[in-house]
């Protein structure tokens, strides 16, 4: 997500809403005409002014359409050309909005003319100001060094380079470059890329990340994501240009420079955020009470006069934005120390006869809707690898994909899964296809689908998973 930075710039947003909603309906006062009887029989007692109901109307809808236009994510690097698009495409909506009013109210008896030219006032009026804001801002920044954004580069090569002469000459953009970082020995560099965090530990104020995404390593990807997300600053990504784009990240342009960030994706809208987490709280809360609370006690019987050793076995996994945790599953074998690299294998001498049982039928899978109630991870959703895991699955997969499939909450089970992607990684193949599903479920996310998924893994824990051992 977009994190806003920066002293008193985040109420300019606000206050250019409050503006363009004020002069929209102030205009509509003193050059349309209504007429009060169509409007007073659509309306309720206290509407009884004949301009109320269409205050509260091109309101709502000024708010809903400019949303749908993105009208007001005006960027610093923004141009010119883009301001102009926003306010023609915005014109054109609201054009069809105010005459969907008068088609409404069949009464109101306002000719075409004096339409346009309410509308034409109102978007000169909103279109100055919105203008003007944009030039004030890079005047700004050129002329008092004021609303300036720190940054960090990590890496190097020709987009690196295009980047900082960007930042360096077009100061009217508000890029203060901090420092560089790079593994290669080349002029101009701060330190190492290992340098960079030792920085970056120390230095709270910087607003972004521009990270040379082809020369990092999966790894240090991983730490520049999670540091951004617990400090609240952006991360951009600059590809090889002779690469094709992918469709995972959101591309901006500065001048004619692509650079690539993480978008938000329907699953972390704050609605469906609100949706998806009350769903798996009233879940795993059922599944706790009425399951854990009386199985843990007789496994913890059974799995001790196996062998000796905890009930619950934890290990870390990646979560959203790489961020670890303490993952659990009821202990299925005789060892509690994680190997790395080493998954479960069929016939593993590790598994006790009570595990092997477990493992079957995903019952040591049941204490990760602690998990779940954590916060740590959801009930459906990509799978957590081991931290091992992650660097070697990244060598293998479109680092990009990567990066957006650790952008939600990992799932105790998944799309996947039921398809019969899960366990060990025998090929290549299984892990690409994993990975393949667990995208599509990102990008394809609904509550449906979530309980669809449960209800697949059920058929499947009932009808014996071939992979589950």
């Amino acid at each position: 997500m977009e994190f806003v930075r920066g002293r008193y710039s985040w109420l300019l947003r606000p206050l250019l809403i409050i503006y363009d909603i004020s002069v929209i309906n102030i205009l509509a006062y003193f050059l349309l005409n209504f007429n009060d009887e169509d409007l007073y029989l659509f309306s309720l007692e206290f509407l009884n002014n004949k301009h109320v109901l269409y205050v509260v109307y091109s309101s709502f809808f000024w708010l809903i359409s400019t949303y749908a236009l993105n009208f007001y994510k005006v960027y610093r690097y923004s141009s010119i050309v883009n301001i102009v698009s926003l306010l023609v495409k915005q014109f054109l909506s609201y054009t069809l909005i105010t005459f969907a009013f008068s088609g409404v109210f069949r009464s109101i008896n306002i000719s075409a003319l004096i339409i346009f030219t309410y509308l034409l006032y109102s978007f000169l009026a909103v279109g100055l100001i919105k203008i003007l804001s944009y030039y004030a801002l890079k005047t700004i920044r050129f002329y008092l060094k004021g609303n300036l954004r720190n940054i960090v580069i990590a890496g190097s090569g020709s987009s690196v380079n295009e980047l900082k002469r960007i930042f360096t000459e077009k100061k009217e953009l508000g890029y203060k470059i901090n420092a560089v970082f790079s593994d290669k020995n080349i002029k101009g560099i701060t330190g190492t890329i290992k340098d960079s965090f030792v920085f970056l530990d120390k230095n709270h104020s910087i607003d972004e990340i521009y990270c040379a995404i082809d020369e990092l390593s999966e790894k240090q990807v991983n730490e520049y994501v999670k540091y951004s997300n617990i400090n609240h600053c952006n991360i951009k990504f600059v590809p090889n240009t002779s690469k094709l784009f992918t469709k995972r990240l959101q591309t901006d342009y500065y001048s004619y420079l692509p650079v690539l960030s993480i978008q938000e994706v329907t699953l972390n809208n704050e609605l469906n955020k609100f949706l998806k987490r009350l769903f798996d709280v009233i879940f795993s809360i059922f599944i706790i009470v009425f399951i854990l609370s009386w199985l843990s006690i007789l496994l913890f019987i059974i799995i001790k006069i196996e062998s000796r050793g905890p009930l619950f076995y934890k290990h870390k996994r990646n979560g959203i934005n790489y961020k670890e945790f303490y993952c659990y599953k009821y202990r299925s074998l005789r060892t509690t120390q994680e190997i790395k690299g080493t998954y479960v294998k069929q016939n593993d001498n590790r598994v006790t006869k009570v595990g092997r049982f477990l493992r079957k039928t995903s019952i040591d899978e049941l204490p990760q809707f602690l998990n779940v109630l954590k916060g740590e991870m959801s009930v459906v959703g990509p799978r957590p690898h081991m931290l091992s895991y992650t660097d070697e699955y990244s060598k293998k997969i479109d680092k990009y994909n990567f990066i957006f499939r650790h952008h939600v909450k990992p799932g105790i089970t998944g799309l996947a899964q039921i398809k019969g992607y899960r366990g060990e990684i025998e090929i290549d193949t299984d892990i690409i296809n994993r990975v393949k599903f667990d995208i599509f479920y990102i990008e394809n996310w609904s509550l449906f689908l979530d309980i669809k998924i449960i209800f697949q893994t059920l058929i499947n824990i009932l009808k014996g998973d071939e992979k589950a051992y």
